[in-house]
């Protein structure tokens, strides 16, 4: 099995099998747009303006009608210099998952072969960006270790974190810890949770 690809920018994709298949070939930031939700989803919305101001953004939709329709309107959510845009070609076929093909017979990003998906972001997983994210050590271990994760009040510390660094305030932990990773450094968040710097054990 081929080594996952690091992707430093976040991947936006429509749905959560967009999401498992990219997990199988990269580690990184996938955000689902959740189909047509992300048009409703102001949450979301601010979370792709917030993430812009520190990072390039990768849109990987599909390519039919639908697809078109969300790049579109993310396209409109954040600045032009700050987006990569991707496309999957067209394809007819049907997912395994699925019934019946969509409604103009196309593979989404899901049905692509894991071969072409390597190709597509594979010119991303390099440079300064990278380094940048290998190097920001921060993991689940800090979240557990600063109440942020697997606590009682675990929900409501995140929802004041994310609140002070101008995130949706409803995230959940692997969201929030993506999120953080790219918008702060390790010192930037220790001082945010008011804890001093030692060696976490990730």
């Amino acid at each position: 099995m081929s080594e996952k690809l690091v992707i430093p920018y976040p991947v936006i994709v429509e749905g959560k099998y967009d999401k498992i298949k990219l997990s199988s070939i990269m580690e990184g930031q996938i955000i689902s747009t959740q189909g047509f939700g992300v048009f409703k989803n102001r949450e979301l919305a601010e979370l792709l303006r917030k993430l812009s101001e520190k990072s390039m953004i990768i849109v990987l939709t599909d390519s039919d009608g639908g697809g078109k329709v969300i790049r579109s309107h993310i396209s409109g959510l954040i600045p032009k210099d700050r987006q990569i845009q991707l496309y999957v070609p067209q394809i007819k076929g049907k997912e395994r998952r699925k019934q019946a093909p969509g409604a103009q017979g196309l593979l989404g990003v899901e049905g692509m072969d894991v071969q072409l998906l390597r190709e597509l972001l594979a010119p991303y997983a390099s440079g300064d960006a990278q380094e940048r994210y290998l190097e920001n050590p921060l993991c689940k271990t800090d979240f557990y270790i600063d109440g942020l994760s697997g606590g009682q009040d675990s929900k409501q510390r995140r929802a004041q974190i994310a609140l002070a660094c101008g995130l949706p305030k409803d995230m959940t932990a692997n969201a929030l810890l993506d999120a953080l990773r790219m918008l702060l450094t390790y010192e930037e968040y220790l001082s945010l949770v008011g804890r001093e710097r030692k060696d976490t054990k990730c």
